[in-house]
């Protein structure tokens, strides 16, 4: 099959595909005479173990182990269900930083009286300069409890 064909069957996009040849992830297609892809069943079962993958948000390099130990016969089950348990624990991080930005904006949203008045508490949060966080590298992507306390006053213009 070419790869539009093997794209709509596996849900990986034709780019993606390409992308996934061009990085090693899969192994490159074989060609016609005119040098168009062409995908075996194989190829195919490959693409939609990615695209499940994807699907749980699995990063390209732990996809990449996935797929070594999907191939080994002789693996460790113990071996994919810690790369499984670290995705766990991942999504269950980022989850957890989601909830947190939901409950700012919607702490911030709370104290803005919504009128026709240009006083914005969540403008004035935004502008505000928040402390940084002590490991280098690492942004914080939320609301501070300098944030909370501003508000809760009722002041939340920025502290200078």
């Amino acid at each position: 099959m070419n790869i539009g064909t093997a794209a709509k069957a596996s849900g990986v996009s034709a780019k993606m595909i390409r992308y996934y040849e061009s990085i090693g992830l899969i192994t490159s297609a074989a060609r016609t005479e005119a040098g168009y892809r062409v995908y075996d069943d194989k190829a195919l079962h490959g693409l939609r173990f990615i695209s499940r993958a994807r699907d749980l948000g699995f990063s390209v390099d732990q996809m990449r182990d996935l797929l070594a130990l999907w191939q080994d016969r002789s693996r460790a089950s113990a071996d994919v269900k810690a790369i499984a348990l670290e995705q766990v624990r991942l999504l269950e991080q980022k989850a957890a930083a989601l909830q947190e930005m939901s409950a700012t904006l919607k702490h911030l949203a709370h104290n803005c009286h919504g009128n026709a008045r240009p006083d914005c508490p969540i403008l004035d949060d935004f502008a505000a300069p928040h402390p940084q966080p002590s490991a280098p590298g690492k942004r914080q992507r939320f609301g501070t409890a300098a944030t909370d306390a501003r508000l809760q006053t009722g002041s939340a213009r920025p502290t200078a």
